[in-house]
């Protein structure tokens, strides 16, 4: 399927997880900003003890904000076939609801908080997680239910 300059088009499920790439992209950037990311001089590689917050809402590390770097890069390159991009959501979703459950389960001020997560993080991983896989499912079974 092409549009009317040629260029192949995107399915939804192609167009979500470019999004969903993107923001991820975003968030790792600017979870790199000072101002953007509060208390951003005590941003640490990894460890509970960074006290830096995105938004200042979200406990983030460096590793925190290189993870999202990751997932955002990973989106926009599976976003290249149907196939992939379904993956990449409905993947991505179920390691988010893993993290939810692992933020929920560790003390968040014991050395096993590595990312680091606070309570915001935790409900947030929650719905990104329902959110992707959601998104793989409903919009990669619309693509399957036309073939």
């Amino acid at each position: 399927m092409t549009t009317r300059t040629g260029a192949p088009s995107r399915t939804p499920v192609q167009l979500a997880a470019l999004v969903v790439g993107a923001v991820f992209l975003l968030v790792g950037v600017l979870g790199f900003i000072p101002g953007i990311t509060t208390d951003y001089d005590t941003l640490t590689f990894v460890e509970h003890h960074s006290e830096a917050k995105l938004l200042g809402v979200f406990q983030v590390s460096v590793l925190h904000n290189i993870v999202h770097l990751l997932f955002g890069f990973a989106g926009i390159a599976m976003s290249r076939a149907a196939a992939s991009a379904r993956a990449y959501l409905i993947g991505g979703g179920v390691i988010y609801l893993v993290l939810w459950i692992y933020g929920l389960l560790i003390d968040h001020d014991s050395p096993a908080n590595f990312v680091p997560v606070n309570t915001a993080d935790n409900w947030l991983h929650f719905v990104l997680g329902v959110g992707m896989v959601a998104l793989g499912v409903l919009l990669g079974r619309r693509r399957a239910l036309r073939t």
